[in-house]
């Protein structure tokens, strides 16, 4: 019974030094790194001379900035002729001037005929010119469609030779120059590297025990190295749903708003929790 008794106790102060070490175990202070969300070779869809690169290495890029232009003399005369075929209406201002006329000869035909003017076969002639000149019409607005499509289309293919930001970011690298030749394709030389630097994203290891604990949402704070020391207040984005047996570790992310594109990528943090 004394022997039952001092077991009992001793499970029980176990409890209490667990019960009492959780709350220390979930606020503590853990290494990490801010990346950027994600780095990415800008490569040409087409084949060409690089003609421009508006971008260099170290610069801040906005989503949609222009990086760097491909030769593109016979693209542009083409999309500029196929703009002049998508606006061009004689076809088919030509094609309403039949109907009409068409339309008001088969009605003066129906009534020359009630008054026995002209014979049945002549309205039946002026009904068929009718239905041709609607004919004619019709495929003079397909044709006009068409056109306009045609145009889209040589927009399209221009468009294709004008690389533009994907993000807000900064070049990374620059790998190729005016001048040189460029091979569309995912396999061949990418002309600029570039990193998104907003938002940022913080990548932190943290012990199994923590798992139970943590949530995506949940409130942390960031503390960059100098200097750039400051409390950053973020959320965690993702968390690890494979753990690392042999470490006893996972993964979570938490991602820094950088509008002002004043935190660079690539340095060391502490991420605070139970803060």
């Amino acid at each position: 019974m004394k022997y039952e008794m001092k077991s009992l106790l001793s499970s029980l102060g176990f409890l209490i030094l667990v019960g009492a070490m959780a709350p220390a175990l979930a606020a503590g202070e853990f290494d990490c790194m801010i990346e950027p969300a994600q780095m990415v070779e800008l490569r040409s869809p087409v084949s060409g001379i690089l003609q421009q690169v508006h971008a260099r290495r170290g610069q801040l890029v906005r989503k949609g900035d222009v990086l760097a232009t491909i030769e593109s003399s016979v693209e542009r005369s083409a999309a500029e002729a196929a703009r002049y075929r998508a606006q061009a209406q004689g076809a088919l201002l030509t094609a309403r001037n039949k109907v009409a006329a068409a339309r008001e000869k088969a009605r003066r035909m129906d009534e020359l005929l009630e008054e026995e003017f002209v014979s049945a076969q002549a309205r039946d002639d002026a009904q068929a010119e009718l239905l041709l000149a609607e004919s004619e019409l019709v495929s003079a607005q397909e044709n006009s469609q068409i056109a306009k499509m045609e145009h889209r289309q040589s927009v399209d293919q221009l468009n294709r030779r004008v690389l533009r930001s994907p993000f807000d970011g900064a070049v990374v690298d620059q790998y190729l120059h005016p001048g040189s030749l460029v091979d569309g394709g995912e396999g061949k030389k990418p002309i600029l590297k570039i990193a998104q630097t907003n938002p940022l994203v913080v990548l932190a290891i943290l012990p199994f025990a923590l798992f139970p604990e943590l949530h995506i949402g949940d409130v942390v704070v960031v503390v960059p190295e100098k200097p750039f020391t400051r409390n950053i207040d973020a959320r965690i984005k993702t968390i690890d749903r494979v753990i690392d047996s042999a470490a006893g570790t996972f993964g979570v992310q938490v991602e820094l708003d950088n509008a002002k594109q004043d935190l660079p990528a690539g340095i060391r943090c502490k991420l605070r929790l139970g803060q």
